[in-house]
């Protein structure tokens, strides 16, 4: 539905063009675009990166919860009600403590979000400025973007814009470096503590996010463990009990032997 008013919104524009003036319209493909940007490689690495280590976390977490549920399955029969409540107890926990941790990591506002805003939208902000900068100059009514769900049947390479885009920036970041080596270091020492503070202060968030979770996790090791002693207790208690039954039973059956033999 979206698509046919984009395309019915083209044709009154086009219309409209005829009537008034012809419409100057460009395109760019931000993918490639991107993929020709060292700084959005490296940042993307980077974040793949933790992505993929804050997904392993999961996934561990996750077999720890399977394997409690396997082996409550394969104990039950075996243990008391009170032990399978504890045990029930103890999975509730772990997953209530997953979810937590997946909405911490790769939340609206987790770790991934707050280390792509650090990383990736820096990136993606030059990529804009740089495409807006040269519709100014080009005198372009519209730039669109051939990568994204736009359906755009024909495409003129004479339209596309995207290694203006490309070189625009890698003159502009020439031009950035040469200035910043003019300067000299007082004004490097200016801009790399502006944007250390930026840095420090995603970083803090994220292991603010970190102590937080660490803290979480060493209370619920602590009550498992205070948990299992509970456990091991109760069992031990159960098998002392159970011990204590069969020697009854035995030195009844003695007794009752020896004052048969007396009679």
């Amino acid at each position: 539905m979206t698509k046919k008013v984009l395309l019915f919104a083209f044709l009154i524009l086009g219309f409209s063009a005829i009537a008034q003036k012809a419409q100057r319209i460009g395109y760019i493909d931000m993918e490639y675009i991107l993929e020709n940007i060292p700084e959005y490689k490296e940042a993307q690495s980077k974040l793949n990166s933790k992505a993929l280590t804050w997904q392993q976390n999961i996934e561990k977490y996750q077999k720890e919860i399977e394997a409690l549920k396997s082996e409550l399955n394969i104990e039950k029969a075996l243990m008391t009600k009170e032990l399978i409540l504890d045990k029930e107890e103890d999975i509730q926990i772990k997953t209530l403590e997953l979810k937590k941790l997946q909405d911490s990591y790769f939340g609206v506002e987790g770790d991934l979000f707050l280390l792509r805003q650090q990383l990736v939208q820096p990136v993606q902000d030059l990529v804009y400025n740089a495409i807006q900068d040269i519709a100014v100059k080009r005198k372009y009514d519209f730039v669109l973007d051939k990568s994204t769900d736009l359906i755009m049947l024909y495409t003129n390479k004479q339209y596309d814009i995207s290694e203006l885009v490309i070189k625009s920036i890698t003159r502009e970041q020439m031009l950035d470096a040469a200035d910043e080596k003019r300067k000299g270091n007082d004004s490097n020492i200016v801009n790399t503590e502006s944007d250390n503070q930026v840095t420090k202060e995603v970083e803090k968030k994220l292991t603010d996010r970190e102590a937080k979770k660490a803290e979480l996790q060493k209370k619920i090791e602590e009550k498992r463990a205070l948990q299992l002693k509970k456990r091991e207790d109760l069992k031990k208690a159960i098998e002392a009990k159970r011990l204590k039954r069969i020697q009854d039973i035995e030195d009844a059956k003695k007794a009752k032997e020896e004052k048969n033999k007396n009679n």
